[in-house]
């Protein structure tokens, strides 16, 4: 196994980019097909991996074992069989294995240096396993994995939001670079997060003179929010104005418990909604028990009712509920989006505006020019402060806060900066930029 694994590193240290690229065909292929089908996504990756009973020496040493996304490098057999079973149980898109692949993460494990590797390795696995179980009928599609990272702008602190771009950017050149159809920026819990990484696709494309589809997909806890706070609604609708490709929820809870929040996407969505669940939540052991025809036949009823363009499975779900999967959307249509005029606005709370909910009153006293006790907090610095001015207007039943920091004699960009800082601790309500600039 030494022999395999120094002979694999040494053909990474040349990657270049992708032998043969993703093409634009493959591309409008993906986009028509989630209009016209359900696709399948794979399974979980780790709950494979854990089957697999690997030892340290498969990682790379005792130093690196738990990096599964260091296994692209040392042990490819055992990844790309992993795809390949999830391809021949049924699914139509499988995600590369760099869940954890940005240098952020990887530095935990002394590998951020090698992150293009990994990642360029991983997509490369990924496109032969489909190139192998592709047809002309039936083409296999990469979805680019990218996971949240282990640090959350709203929710742990510790990392700057162009911190997060540059570490996002960094996977990204690797998965695109390996080949991959489509980025999945998935398990997300805080929307600031989310927007570092579309920084950072856009960025990309611009480099690369052009794109890529994009698809993101939140995770919902229990208690119906994303870990930042937001509802699916809220989410969606910070995220409506992109072109994904798609929008949905992942990881979490099982499909039962993401009812409620799938109705509300698959309600609002301007694009195609996808719905990966765990096999349930785990016991006191960590063990996922709902077994391939439970979570079918929940999700029986989201396809009924006409709300999901995809299907997959994340934590505890393997090969058998890709196939139930499979066979579940065989048998039913997908989503038909359906246009709506509606006004939705989003901060961590979400509001629509509606004829029937007028009027809509907007705090208006976190303004430079219109109140001077506002103005002044400013001028001092003193932006918590300040910042408690917005939440007493929530508290009076404002539904919108007006932010105006147009002072000529300071850098109103700087101010709004370190103003939104605090605000956005402290107003959940939707927040109005009001700015000559």
């Amino acid at each position: 196994m030494a022999a395999r694994q120094k002979k694999w590193s040494r053909n990474a240290e040349s990657f270049g980019p992708f032998s043969e690229p993703c093409d634009t065909h493959r591309i409008m292929n993906i986009r028509q097909a989630l209009a016209h089908r359900i696709l399948v996504l794979d399974g979980a990756m780790g709950t494979a991996l854990q089957g697999k009973n690997l030892t340290a020496q498969d990682f790379g040493g005792p130093e690196l074992e738990g990096c599964n996304e260091n296994l692209n490098l040392t042990r490819p057999d055992v990844i790309l069989a992993i795809h390949e079973a999830y391809l021949q149980s049924g699914a139509d898109i499988v995600e590369t294995n760099t869940f954890g692949a940005t240098p952020l993460v990887l530095a935990e494990y002394g590998l951020q240096d090698k992150a293009y590797e990994i990642n360029v390795a991983a997509a490369r696995l990924a496109r032969q396993a489909c190139q192998t179980h592709s047809t002309p009928d039936r083409p296999r599609y990469v979805a680019g994995s990218i996971g949240p990272t282990t640090k959350a702008i709203s929710v742990t602190g510790g990392v700057t939001f162009d911190e997060l771009e540059h570490h996002f950017h960094a996977q990204a050149l690797g998965l695109w670079d390996g080949g991959v159809d489509y980025f999945l920026l998935e398990t997300c819990q805080d929307t600031r997060n989310v927007k570092a990484g579309l920084k950072a696709l856009d960025r990309l494309f611009a480099e690369k003179g052009e794109s890529r589809p994009v698809a993101v997909s939140g995770t919902i806890e229990p208690m119906g929010t994303l870990l930042a706070g937001q509802s699916a609604e809220a989410f969606l609708t910070s995220l409506a104005h992109r072109d994904l490709l798609y929008i949905g929820l992942n990881c979490a809870t099982g499909p039962e418990f993401m009812t409620d929040s799938i109705r509300s996407m698959a309600q609002l969505a301007p694009f195609p909604v996808a719905c990966v669940p765990n096999a349930g939540l785990p016991d006191e052991n960590g063990c996922y028990l709902e077994t391939p025809e439970m979570v079918a036949r929940v999700l029986e009823r989201f396809c009924e009712s006409g709300w999901i363009n995809l299907l997959g499975g994340c934590c505890g779900t393997h090969a058998g509920h890709v196939a139930a999967l499979a066979r579940l959307a065989e048998r039913h249509r997908a989503r038909v989006a359906v246009p709506h005029r509606r006004s939705l606005l989003s901060g961590v709370d979400f509001l629509e505006i509606a004829d029937g909910d007028r009027p809509i009153l907007v705090g208006e006293r976190t303004n430079v020019i219109g109140s001077k006790k506002f103005k002044d907090l400013i001028v001092a610095g003193k932006f918590e402060e300040a910042s408690e001015v917005a939440r007493a207007q929530v508290k009076n039943a404002a539904a919108i806060v007006d932010v105006c920091l147009a002072n000529p004699d300071r850098d109103e960009l700087e101010d709004m900066r370190s103003f939104l800082e605090f605000a956005v601790k402290k107003v959940r309500v939707p927040l109005m930029i009001d700015s000559t600039d």
